[in-house]
C-alpha cells in the first residue's frame, strides 16, 4: 500500500455500508492518521446503491478515491463488488488491490428497472480481473450469531487484517460502541469479528 490507504465500501441501502466507513474512520483517527470520507447514496432508504470512500494516511487531500487506486474494496453485495471492481489498483508485482466480497444477492433498482443486467458469476468476474479476491457468505455467519445486523461487523473483520493498523483497533471501534448500554452485545460484535477475520483470510 502507498502511504495513503484507500478503502471503498459499496453495497445496497440499509445495509450498514456508511456505518462501516464511520468505524473505519474512527479507528484511523484513533492511530493518529488524517481521515477523509465522502459517501454517494442512492435512494439508501429504498435499497438503492450505496458507496463510501475512505481514505487515510499522513496527509489526505481529497476524499474522492480514483478508479485503478483502491486498496481494499469491501462488498456488501456481490454485483456492486463487480461493479466497482475497477477502483482497485492493479496487481503491479506481488502488490494490488484486494476484494473482499459477501456472496448475498440482491436485485437493486438499476437492475429492476432493465438498465443493468445482474451478472450471473459476479466473483469470477472480478477474479478475471487478476485481482485477490476473497468471497464468503457473511449472511449465513450473522445467522449463526442469530442477528443479521452482524454482517456488517463481520464484513470489518475480515479486511482488519489488510489494514495499516493492528485489528484489535478495529475491533476495539466496534465493541466500544455497545460496551456500556448493551454488553451482551458487546460480547457478539467480537465474536462476529473474529469470525470475519477467519472468513477474511479463507
Amino acid at each position: 500500500m502507498s502511504q495513503t490507504t484507500n478503502i471503498l465500501v459499496v453495497g445496497i441501502g440499509g445495509q450498514g455500508v456508511m456505518t462501516a466507513s464511520e468505524i473505519l474512520s474512527e479507528a484511523a483517527i484513533s492511530q493518529g492518521y488524517e481521515v477523509k470520507k465522502t459517501e454517494v447514496a442512492g435512494m439508501s432508504q429504498r435499497g438503492g446503491v450505496v458507496s463510501s470512500h475512505v481514505r487515510f494516511g499522513p496527509r489526505v487531500l481529497s476524499p474522492e478515491i480514483s478508479p485503478g487506486e483502491t486498496d481494499i474494496l469491501v462488498g456488501f453485495e456481490v454485483a456492486e463488488a463487480m461493479r466497482w471492481s475497477h477502483y482497485l489498483r492493479a496487481k503491479n508485482g506481488k502488490s494490488g488491490g484486494v476484494a473482499m466480497i459477501n456472496r448475498l444477492r440482491l436485485t437493486p433498482p438499476i437492475v429492476s428497472l432493465g438498465l443493468f443486467d445482474y451478472p450471473c458469476d459476479p466473483v469470477a468476474a472480478v477474479r478475471a480481473r487478476g485481482l485477490e479476491v476473497h468471497d464468503f457468505d457473511a449472511g449465513s455467519i450473522a445467522r449463526e450469531l442469530g442477528d443479521m445486523r452482524l454482517v456488517n461487523t463481520i464484513m470489518l473483520g475480515a479486511i482488519s487484517g489488510k489494514l495499516p493498523f493492528p485489528a484489535d483497533t478495529l475491533k476495539t471501534c466496534i465493541v466500544s460502541r455497545f460496551a456500556k448500554k448493551k454488553p451482551e452485545m458487546a460480547e457478539l460484535n467480537a465474536r462476529a469479528f473474529d469470525l470475519g477475520k477467519a472468513a477474511g483470510r479463507a
